[in-house]
Parts: C-alpha cells; structure tokens; sequence
C-alpha cells in the first residue's frame, strides 16, 4: 500500500523538488546554469528509465525515445558545461554539441508520436492537423525570424544553428497536436508532455532573440526557466501513475472540447494565410515570399483534405445511424409482434385480444380449453403437447370467417372472437367448435383424440374487454364442472357462484388452521350376516356455530386449491388413531380415500407408514381408496403414485379402486396394477328384482373380480331388497344408509362394540396374502 502511494505520488515531488532549480536559473552564472541542466535533464532521464523499467507504463516504445532525449541533452549540457568551465570561448559555428542538441527535438517527437496510437479516423485526423500546425509554424517561423532578423539583417554567425531551434520544435509540436486529437481526452501525462512542448518552444525562439541580438549565445536567464521547466514536466509525465493505464481512443468529445478544437482549428487555418497576407504586402523580394507561400498553400491542401476526410466519415456515420435506425426499427417492430402474439403458434395473444374485445360493434367471446390436456403432456412429452396446440391453432384459425380472430391465452386455452354476433350464433359456433375438436388431432407425428370445453359470452358495444374475459372464463370454468366436452354460455349468477367460491376457499383455510375438520366413519358390513368389518372415513367440516359445510362443496375447493394434500394427511393420521383400538379389540379394519395430489408427493410412502407406526395400527388393516384415472393414466405422475402404492403394498397396506364402471374401466390394469379392492359405483347399483339390465352389470363385475381373486364391497345400499339382490349376485360386502349412516369415531365405537358378540380374528399383515383382495361396489 505504502509503494503503491509513493508512485502515485512521485510525479508531483519531482516537479516540487525540480522548482528550485527553475526559479533560480535566470540567477544563476553560466556554469552554475550548465549544472542545473546536466542534473534537470538527468533527473528526468531516470524517471523515464525507472517507469519504463519498472513496468509503469503501457506503451514502453513510446517513452524509451523521451528517454533518450533526455539522455542527449544531460550529455550535450554536460560538453558544454565541460568546456565552458575550461575557459574555452563558446564556438559561433554549428558543433558536435549543437548536433547532440538538435537530436532531442527528433526523438521528443518520436516519443509523442508512438504515444498517439490511434486507429481509422482518429489517426488520419491526427496526421493533418499535425500538417497544419506543421506549415502554419513554418510560415510563422519564417515571416517572424527568419525575414526579419536574417533576410533583412544579411547573415550573422550561428544564424542557421539558432534558427534550427524552433524550426524543429515545430515537429514536437505537430506531434503533440496529434496525440492529443487522437486521444480524444487529455490524460494529466499528455497534459504535462504539451506544456513541456510549448515551453521548449517558447525558449528556443527567446534563445534565437537573444543570439540575433547578441550575435552569440548570450545566455539568456528567461530561456533556461523554460528548458529547465520542460525537461521537469518529461520526468514528471513519466513518474505519474496515468501513464501506465490504457488510453481511450476516439472517444467522443464533450461539448466544451469540441468548441476548443473548433476555435484551435479556426486560429491554425487563419494565422499562417495572415502572416503571409503581411508579407506579401509588406515585403517586395520574391524570395522572401517562396516559403511562406508555400506552406499557406500547404495548409489550404492539407485543410481540404481534413474537410474531405471529414465528410467521408460523416457519410460513414450516417449510414451507421441509418442502419442502426432501421435495425432498432425492425427490433421494434418485432418486440411489438412479440408482446401482442403467442410465440408457439404465431397467434394474437391476450394483450391484443383485449384491444380487439373494445370494438364498439360487441359481438361474442368463446374461450375454448382442452380437456386432459396435462395428460397428454405426461404421457407423450412436452413436444407432442406443443404439436397438439399448434395444430389445434390450426384447427381453430380454419374454422374462424372474415374478421374473425383466433388467439391463443396460454397453456392450453384458445379464445375465438365473433365480432358482430349474437347468442344463437355464439352458441352454435361453440357447439361446431368442440365437434371439430372431437375429431382426432394430428401431433408429432400421430393422431390424439382430445375433447374441449367452451365458455361463451356475449358482450355489447360499452363491455369492458378485461371483465368479458372474467365473464367468458366463467361459463368455461361452468363447462369444466358441468363433465367437460361441452359449452356453457354465461350468466350473471355465475359471478355470485364464483363469489361463493372464493369465500369457500378463503374459510376453507381458515377452516384447516382452526382444525374444524372431523372424522366420520361408515360401516363396510358382511352381507351374509350384515356384521361389520371394516368402515370407511369421511372427512366432515363442522365449523363452529354455523351448519355444516357438505363434502360436495369444500372437497372440490379443497382439490382445486391444494389443501386437500394436508387436509389429507390429517385424515389418514386421525382414521389410523382411531381405527388401532378397533381393529385390537374386533379386527376392524379401516378405508381412507387418498387424493390423487397426495400420490404426487415424493415423500407420501413415508407419510402413510409413520401414521401406521404412530397408531399402532397394522399395515394389512389399512386400505387406501384411490379413482381408477390415477393408475391408468401415464406420465411422471402416474408413475410416482404406482411407486407409491407398489411400496405400500409390500408392507401389507391394501389398495382399492373406487367408482369402477364410471372413468376408464380398463380390464387391463385390474390384472397388471396393484390393487387390492374394486368400488363400482353407486349407479349400477339395480333399483329391484326387476331392474334386470342393471342386475346382469353387477353379475359381471362381480364375476371378473372373483375371477382375478378380488373381493367385493358395494356402496350405495339404502334398501333391504338391494342388499338381497347383491347377496344373491355373489357380493361379499356393502355400505350404504340400509346399514348405517356416517357416524363420528365414538358412535363407531359404539356401533363396532354393539356387533362385537361375534368374535372377527384381526386381519395381520401374515395374512395378507391369504385373505384375498376386496372389491367396493357404491
């Protein structure tokens, strides 16, 4: 940290430890002078060699000439410090001395020009303006110098060698001129390597002055504060810790800087012309004339040139800003196709059907949603699901009119949008749209049978887009509840029905975190002598000071919302409790329904037998009730619940599938799944003796799980006459208000308890293998 401050730091306590020197020279004799200079210029030398060397710099060939530069003059100064010392008479001609001095102003320009590293325009740039300032100096150089004090004054000793001074500085200058129109923006080390320039300059012409008007050296005290200054400016420029950082090059000027090259640039094309004007007006030889002519000439050429230059890459930018305009306006004009269009199937999206919806003509809205769509994706994949929505957008863009629009919502739901028209209308454009859907969808490469579900709405001129959108999302979310594949217009009392909805939900958690849930149980019973052997829970929502709240109405909540996967978790922990002691004293075993969202839990095996261990109650006396869709259908999900139930299973839990006859009724998987117990649904249940259609399906079923070693339990009994009909059919078991309703735990107990005369041997997971596996008719 301290070395790093002392670099930083260097620049500016070797311009205070050089100032001395500076402010005493016009003090000083001229050996003391010669001194000053040998030890100024020395001392610059090594702050140059010591940056470079210590890898300060980022462009080390740039300073190794300042260096030498510097090393030339320390040596010259040193000769002629040397001599002067001797008693010699200082010489009036051009010397060795002379030439080592002039070799400073070479390489100082090499230098500056190796820091102007520039590329393309600023480099060209750079080169004319260093021409200008170049011609200009000359004209100046030889209208204010070298006319009057040699032309008209006739020859004098050293004339030529005193001349060469600040003919030469004119190259230090036209480099500095570049680096800085290259750089663009002035670092403090260009900053100080200019100043260093234009002293050199100033006390060589002094020095020229000096020698017209002495006829020799003179040594004026004016001129060395200059040198001494200049070459203490170099070492500094080295030392500071700017010039060891990359330059930015091309950058574009601030305003202020370009009002400053402007008004450079305007002085530089105006004195060199002037000057000559001057002479031409006052001086009669024409060789006076040959050179400021000249280079006045080559600054106008040189300044076309720059002008020419200049357009060429004013065009260049123009053109760069015309493309990039109509890049930026292509860009545009895609984002805005993007914001207003669904990216799968190139379909307007809800931000441009809700401009469309404010066409003060109205007309109609339907929304169409397939139905499964979610099983298609875990069954055939991702791709094959985005393959059926863009042909369904297909399907849809055919059958839509003129001026008709089809847009796609997201996910899976379309919207078709009928300007102009009327409920019949509507009505049967939705009807004729799910019977196209009906028909098989082609998707990757294969045909799906898919089903839709529509909700319509019929809007006027003064409708809010957003709120027949709200309107048109409920007669669908109608259709959905109403058994899918089917269309259902919107009423107003579909909004007070969505109302009721979200205040079930919201008291349906308040409800969960309150525990107003209990659990009922209804007796599963043997109908040779009607002694129950099992019950089945029923989860019941009993909220304080109000009446109940049915199955029918928080399940489906519960189902959409989630909740259902905690509510459900309780249920099996409670209906486990509950059943231990039951099972203990009369082999009771109990039936849990388990909801397909559960079987989505990665860790719901876990669950299931922490339940049993926490209650004591037998893995064999557990049955999980589930809906056939859960085993049949495939994908991630489907595989996580045959994982699930083929696990639980092994430990002796039983499985079984409720409301068989009413989903897919696969006769496959009740040979291939894991399942213990078949539920045929209460629909098939036959009315009498006479219902004989309804009699021969129950045979059947009945039948085909004896015949694959299941047992059968029938729910939905509510006469006497059904259960002799059951009996009669082969049924082993049933459920049903005939034997009893759903009843809290302690009446269950009761129940079991009354019926517990006849001894029922508990059902251990030893016999799990030769107890059969059950079927449940409701």
């Amino acid at each position: 940290m301290g070395s790093s401050t002392d670099r930083n730091r260097g620049w500016y306590r070797l311009l205070l430890a050089g100032a001395l020197p500076v402010v005493l020279a016009p003090l000083l004799g001229d050996t003391q002078r010669q001194v000053a200079y040998v030890v100024v210029a020395g001392t610059a030398l090594v702050a140059v060699r010591n940056a470079v060397r210590r890898h300060h710099l980022a462009r080390r060939r740039a300073w190794w000439p300042l260096a030498a530069a510097m090393l030339c003059c320390a040596v010259a100064n040193a000769i002629w410090g040397a001599g002067m010392a001797a008693g010699r008479p200082a010489p009036n001609g051009l010397t060795v001395v002379d030439l080592i001095y002039l070799s400073m102003y070479p390489l100082l320009a090499a230098g500056l020009l190796n820091l102007a590293q520039g590329r393309g325009g600023s480099r060209w740039a750079g080169m004319t303006e260093a021409g200008i300032v170049l011609c200009t100096g000359t004209a100046l150089i030889w209208v204010a110098l070298y006319d009057p004090f040699v032309m008209d004054r006739g020859h004098w000793p050293g004339a030529e060698c005193a001349l060469a001074y600040p003919a030469l500085d004119l190259l230090v200058l036209a480099a500095a001129t570049r680096m800085i129109v290259v750089h663009g923006r002035l670092t403090w080390p260009d900053r100080l390597l200019l100043t260093a320039a234009c002293l050199l300059t100033a006390a060589d012409v002094l020095y020229f002055l000096a020698a017209a008007d002495g006829g020799a050296w003179a040594g004026p005290g004016w001129s060395a504060a200059g040198w001494l200054l200049a070459f203490l400016l170099i070492g500094a420029a080295a030392r500071h810790p700017e010039a060891g950082e990359p330059v930015e090059r091309g950058t574009a000027p601030t305003a202020g800087r370009a009002r400053t090259a402007l008004i450079g640039n305007i002085v530089l094309v105006m004195v060199g012309p002037a000057a000559t004007g001057h002479l031409l007006l006052t001086e009669n030889h024409r060789a006076d004339l040959v050179v400021p002519v000249i280079a006045t000439a080559l600054t106008a050429l040189l300044l076309v040139l720059r002008l020419i230059h200049t357009t060429r890459l004013s065009d260049r930018h123009a053109a760069s800003l015309r493309d990039a305009l109509g890049e930026q306006a292509g860009l545009q004009e895609t984002l805005r196709h993007q914001a207003r269009h669904d990216t799968l199937t190139g379909l307007p999206n809800r931000t441009q059907l809700e401009e469309l919806l404010a066409d003060p003509s109205g007309g109609a809205l339907i929304l169409v949603d397939l139905d499964g769509f979610k099983d298609v994706n875990e069954r055939f994949g991702h791709p094959t699901g985005d393959s059926l929505l863009v042909s369904v957008a297909a399907r849809l863009g055919g059958m839509a009119a003129g001026g008709e629009v089809v847009a796609r919502l997201g996910g899976d739901e379309f919207a078709l949008l009928l300007p102009g028209a009327g409920p019949d209308e509507a009505a049967g454009r939705g009807d004729a749209v799910l019977a196209a859907l009906r028909e098989p969808v082609p998707a990757a490469g294969q045909p799906l049978h898919v089903t839709a579900s529509a909700g319509i709405r019929v809007f006027g001129a003064t409708a809010d887009p957003v709120q027949v959108l709200s309107d048109a999302d409920l007669a669908l979310y109608a259709a959905k509840a109403a058994g899918k594949d089917q269309a259902a217009v919107f009423d107003v009392a579909m909004r007070q029905e969505q109302a009721d909805r979200i205040r079930l939900l919201e008291r349906l958690r308040a409800a969960v975190d309150a525990d107003e849930f209990a659990v009922h149980y209804q007796p599963i019973v043997r109908l040779d002598d009607a002694h129950p052997v099992a019950v089945e829970a029923l989860v019941r929502w009993l909220p304080p000071g109000r009446s109940p709240v049915g199955p029918d109405l928080f399940i489906p909540a519960a189902e959409d919302s989630g909740l259902i996967v905690a509510l459900g978790e309780w249920v099996l922990r409670r209906a486990c409790a509950d059943a231990a002691e039951w099972h203990r004293r009369w082999g009771t075993t109990v039936t849990v329904n388990v909801s397909p969202r559960q079987l989505v839990d990665p860790h719901f095996t876990v669950k299931a037998l922490a339940a049993l261990r926490a209650s004591g109650l037998p893995a064999a006396a557990l049955t999980l009730e589930i809906t056939e869709g859960v085993l049949v259908r495939s994908g991630a999900h489907a595989a996580q619940a045959l994982l699930h139930l083929s696990a639980l299973r092994a430990e002796g839990v039983r499985v079984a599938i409720d409301d068989f006859g009413t989903g897919y009724s696969s006769l496959a998987y009740l040979r291939d799944l894991p399942i213990d117990v078949l539920k045929i649904d209460r629909s098939f249940m036959p009315a009498d003796d006479a219902d004989t259609q309804q009699a021969v399906l129950v045979r059947a079923i009945v039948d085909l799980a004896t015949g694959l070693g299941l047992t059968i339990v029938a729910e939905g009994v509510e006469t006497a006459d059904q259960a002799g009909l059951l009996r009669a059919l082969g049924c082993q078991r049933a459920q049903g208000y005939h034997f009893a309703r759903p009843v809290p735990a302690a009446a269950a107990g009761d129940l079991l308890a009354l019926a517990g005369n006849v001894q029922i041997e508990p059902v251990g997971a030893e016999q799990h293998g030769d107890a059969g596996r059950e079927v449940s008719v409701k």
